[in-house]
């Protein structure tokens, strides 16, 4: 049985505007119905796949469950990390958590946010891979490269080795990003690949690695994972050994070190989707070379990549070559498509002057749904708010605010003081300053309401919570 290690941490910078800090790109849908991380558990499912063992933070564990749970999957477990400490740490958790289970157990390490159009084909690849590492080697995964890539790293196979090999081969090093003559070199040359992040090994395997090559951080994961405690079905690990933990990936702690790693050639299509460039490639542009996604339209375009996400705004593009234009709710982004690496440091720009839009989506979710502000002024803020069915606001109050709630569709359990009733669509409910109150949805419907705010201060920290079915504190 192969276990799904699927990470889900990053800080949503190379997709901004589309993927942010609040909501990274792993849980967006970039193409088709489903997000990254649906198609990536989806991927990894059915004959010879355990259920997925996620990493991910506090912010994103009810994300997590709920798109499990609209794919029909479920996770075996759901570790949380205090912090981010990057893939040497988290990947080493995954381990430490399998093996008190099983200490020979086969886990594969797989970001959550990468594009493989043939799933079938990868899964073969991974069942080739296994027994190799059944045999205690340490196997990644290298894609074919379609061209001289600089957003990737490579893997430098023996000359002679066949690069598209069905079982794994010898490895001879890892090749950093390079620049534009290096990549040209190597492809050339057709005895490199491009590194996937991706790899397969058992637990014992990888204890021993991090045990020779990284033993602190060994020591350190270990006792973070015997202070772990429970929490609504999550794993919460324990925060004061975290805290000092390096943070390194797992490719500079561990596997250029290893000496017992092979690859796996895999010659289907893969994207790790890592800027705007790489969804403009993986979207077959159209014979002008153009791609569109939402409301847009494209007049004497070429090369270019228009995306609204939002469906009240239109988004024209005139006379462009070259083109990244992504337009959401609240912020646009324009950039050549060269410079699509870059998109990063604009959004450090944004940070280091305090704009929300840097880090921040219009949309908030929440356990029980999300809402959004649709309007906001001086004194009152106008809010759209989708609960789930099942889904419980806490029990709360505020300081400072009142709030009038208006059900356009649904039907709400809302609970202000003593008084308990059922609120359907197009009725109102009026929530007085300091009010102990609670919105519940009892029905299989979503509940869509408008909230109206008013008061001298409206920010999302006058809340006092007094019970809380998801155990916010």
């Amino acid at each position: 049985m192969i276990h799904p290690i699927l990470l889900c941490g990053g800080s949503g910078t190379r997709l901004w505007p589309l993927s942010r800090r609040s909501y990274p790109k792993q849980f967006t849908r970039l193409s088709g119905d489903n997000s990254l991380f649906q198609d990536a558990a989806r991927r990894l499912s059915g004959p010879g796949f355990a259920p997925p063992l996620v990493v991910t933070g506090e912010d994103f564990r009810f994300t997590v469950t709920e798109q499990l749970a609209q794919v029909e999957q479920v996770a075996g477990a759901v570790l949380i990390e205090p912090a981010p400490r990057n893939t040497a740490a988290a990947v080493l958790a995954a381990a430490l958590w399998l093996e008190r289970t099983d200490p020979e157990a086969l886990m594969l390490v797989a970001p959550s946010d990468h594009l493989i159009a043939d799933a079938e084909a990868f899964r073969t690849a991974i069942h080739a891979a296994a027994p190799a590492a059944r045999d205690g080697q340490i196997v990644t995964f290298g894609i074919t490269p379609t061209g001289p890539e600089t957003a990737y790293g490579y893997l430098e196979l023996p000359p002679g080795t066949d690069a598209g090999a069905a079982t794994p081969q010898p490895l001879t090093r890892f090749v950093e990003k390079p620049d534009a003559e290096a990549a040209r070199t190597m492809v050339e040359a057709g005895s490199f690949l491009w590194n996937a992040g991706l790899f397969l090994a058992s637990v014992a395997t990888l204890r021993a690695a991090y045990a020779a090559h990284a033993p602190a951080m060994l020591d350190a994961v270990s006792a973070a994972l015997d202070g772990a405690t429970p929490d609504l079905g999550f794993t919460r690990i324990a925060p004061e050994p975290w805290d000092g933990i390096q943070d390194i990936s797992i490719d500079y702690a561990i596997m250029e070190h290893s000496a017992n790693l092979v690859v796996m050639p895999f010659a289907g299509d893969w994207s790790d989707l890592g800027d705007w460039d790489a969804v403009w490639r993986s979207a077959a542009p159209d014979d002008r070379g153009n791609v569109a996604a939402g409301p847009t339209t494209a007049i004497d375009c070429t090369d270019t990549l228009l995306r609204s996400e939002s469906d009240g705004v239109e988004l024209v593009g005139l006379g462009l070559a070259g083109i990244v234009a992504v337009a959401t709710d609240d912020a646009v982004l324009v950039a050549d498509r060269a410079r699509a690496q870059d998109v990063r440091a604009a959004v450090a720009e944004l940070k280091a002057r305090d704009i929300p839009q840097a880090t921040e989506q219009r949309r908030t979710h929440r356990p029980w749904g999300w809402y959004e502000v649709l309007v906001a002024g001086d004194r009152f803020q106008v809010k759209r708010i989708r609960v789930h069915p099942g889904g419980t606001l806490s029990l709360q109050s505020h300081h400072h605010r009142a709030e009038h709630w208006v059900v356009v569709q649904g039907t709400a359990r809302v609970t202000v003081g003593d008084d308990v009733q059922l609120v359907s669509e197009n009725q109102s409910i009026y929530v007085p300053v300091g009010a102990r109150h609670r919105l519940e949805n009892p029905g299989k419907l979503p509940i869509t309401l408008i909230e109206v705010q008013t008061g001298a201060y409206l920010g999302e920290d006058d809340i006092v919570r007094y019970e809380d079915i998801y155990a916010r504190s």
